[in-house]
């Protein structure tokens, strides 16, 4: 591979760039988008990296991504913009709505700023991911490569919910952030100081946790407000969602394990391999949202965990941008940390499948005693014990929810201790015993779970942790649904299925693997009211306390299905 003088750096200009008004929601008037340009110091001409996000562009997303002035010194014209109604952008925040317009503007006019060579790269994570995403719809003829990172590609079931149960924390507490902005771009300083107070300490307590007052008071136009409206896949979230059908684009997306849109991620690479045509890469680190280093929850990954993105992005540009060949040797195009052996690894493809059942056995007792829930790959493990009572029951009290810890969805997010959580008696756990050599899973893990309920709808946590030899349980992959319209009135167990967040994880010989399932996970999900109501319309008063029962053995084999990786 070629590698380039490094170039100085000219300070950033802010350029604007003015759509017509035929762009503006009125029609009336012009609006004016603003961007910070920094330029390499040299003849050109350049490529251009862009960067489209919603939270000032002085950060220009260096919480996770080196500054422009280092992507400016390989070489490029490095642009950070303002969305519409941010940072100094003209015109009005409408959560989503506007970026594919401006976007596909932004590229053409960033493809004919001084010195640029005509060709356009993007950049960026989360919303700055989703810009990108927005853009490539609408096809503009200057964009040659983009590398969306940790992106909710289907916004509803990627990003508002998650298997039809809504993540509380994290989407109160951006709801919340993104108010605060606002407010300080009115220098509405009273309502900047109560949404930045609840932003940083989630008011949970009141009687709708996901309907706070200060929201109701300070921002009651908020796009959260409308997800609550819309818990299920209708119009509205359609309305929202990028096209990207016709999309031929050569993309570089990255994920973390313990962030919570990788499966967005995922939908979003296989979609574009299923396309075919344009080159496709996934990296997928052991990272939460952020940041992307080697320490993630409690645990040190080591010095190949740091980011190797910035690297990556410029390769991959120079690819496509300059025109550079391709590395010589031979690499796959999926490059996953695989946690336990802490090294990345190369897959040729995706594995859809999970290969390998584990049933859930105990004598009753999941939720008492530590040891008498067992995982196994054989129906019948406990041949000692009788055959009945086969079931487990979970009281789900909710004035004292199952606490989440960690996973893909809580905050702070990774792997924890969750010895103390797996303690309680409204916690289900069930474990292998030790393992006589390592074990490798890599893909997706899928529950298959016989539940009994008294209540219309009710949740379910499912967590697979590895239970270490010290006493140590710490969390790998977790997943939660929301389980609706349940016939109470019947009298058999009811197939829920749970599919878990994907992972690629070690295990260690003599070490255990343990499945936890609980009713509850708070506040990384909102409580089930267990009235059927949905999350937005029940208030706390008219919570109830759910019992669900947990069928397993021959009749009822409910197993959790793990990726098993062949050796």
């Amino acid at each position: 591979m070629l590698t380039p003088s490094l170039y100085a750096v000219a300070p950033p200009q802010t350029l604007t760039l003015v759509l017509s008004p035929a762009a503006s929601p009125s029609g009336e008037e012009a609006i004016h988008l603003d961007a910070d340009v920094y330029y390499p110091i040299g003849e050109g001409p350049f490529p251009v990296l862009l960067m489209r996000q919603p939270y000032g562009r002085a950060i220009a997303s260096t919480v996770v991504y080196a500054h422009p002035t280092w992507y400016a010194s390989h070489g490029y014209i490095v642009v950070i913009q303002d969305v519409r109604g941010r940072g100094t952008s003209g015109g009005e925040f409408d959560l989503f709505r506007h970026e594919a317009d401006d976007g596909y503007a932004t590229v053409q006019w960033a493809a004919n700023l001084p010195q640029s060579s005509g060709a356009v790269g993007m950049y960026g994570f989360s919303y700055q991911g989703m810009t990108q995403l927005y853009a490539a719809e609408n096809q503009p003829p200057a964009l040659r490569a983009i590398a969306p990172a940790m992106v909710g590609y289907d916004l509803y079931a990627d990003w508002a919910y998650e298997n039809g149960a809504l993540p509380l924390q994290i989407g109160l507490g951006w709801a919340l952030q993104l108010a605060a902005e606002t407010a300080r771009l009115k220098q509405d300083a009273v309502a900047y100081q109560a949404l930045h107070q609840a932003a940083h300490n989630l008011p949970l307590g009141e009687a709708i946790p996901p309907r706070p007052q200060v929201l109701k008071t300070y921002a009651p136009d908020s796009f959260f407000h409308q997800w609550l409206d819309h818990p299920q896949p209708d119009d509205y979230w359609q309305a929202l969602q990028p096209d990207l059908a016709g999309v031929n684009l050569p993309m570089l997306h990255i994920g973390g394990w313990y962030d919570p849109y990788l499966r967005g991620d995922l939908r979003l690479y296989q979609q574009m391999v299923s396309q075919g045509g344009a080159p496709q890469e996934l990296w997928i680190g052991p990272w939460g949202h952020l940041p992307w280093s080697r320490r993630v929850g409690a645990a040190d990954f080591g010095p190949e965990a740091d980011s190797p993105i910035d690297r990556l992005q410029i390769r991959w540009f120079d690819r496509f941008l300059k025109d550079f060949p391709a590395e010589t040797e031979a690499k796959s195009p999926i490059q996953l940390f695989v946690m336990g052996e802490n090294r990345w690894q190369g897959r040729d493809r995706w594995p859809t499948h999970p290969s390998q059942p584990l049933y859930l056995s105990s004598s009753g007792l999941a939720g008492m005693r530590g040891d008498d829930g067992v995982l196994s790959p054989h129906l019948f493990q406990l041949q000692e014990q009788p055959a009945s009572p086969t079931e487990d029951v979970i009281v789900h009290d909710p004035w004292r929810p199952v606490p989440s810890l960690g996973g893909h969805c809580g905050l702070p997010s990774g792997p924890f201790d969750r010895g103390a959580i797996d303690s309680r008696t409204d916690v289900l756990t069930y474990t292998t015993k030790p393992l006589s050599e390592g074990m490798t899973l890599v893909g997706t893990a899928i529950a298959t779970l016989y539940c009994q309920a008294d209540a219309p709808s009710f949740d379910l946590s499912v967590v697979l942790s590895e239970a270490h030899s010290d006493g140590r349980v710490i969390n790998l992959t977790q997943g939660h649904c929301r389980v609706d319209k349940f016939d109470v009135a019947n009298s058999r167990p009811q197939v829920v299925t749970v599919p878990l967040q994907p992972t690629a994880c070690t295990l260690a010989p003599g070490h255990r693997l343990r499945l936890s399932v609980a009713a509850a996970c708070f506040p990384a999900y909102t409580v089930n009211s267990g009235t059927g109501a949905s999350v937005g319309d029940c208030a706390q008063i008219d919570h109830r306390i759910i019992t669900v029962t947990l069928a397993h053995g021959p009749v009822y084999p409910s197993c959790i299905k793990i990726p098993l990786e062949a050796e």
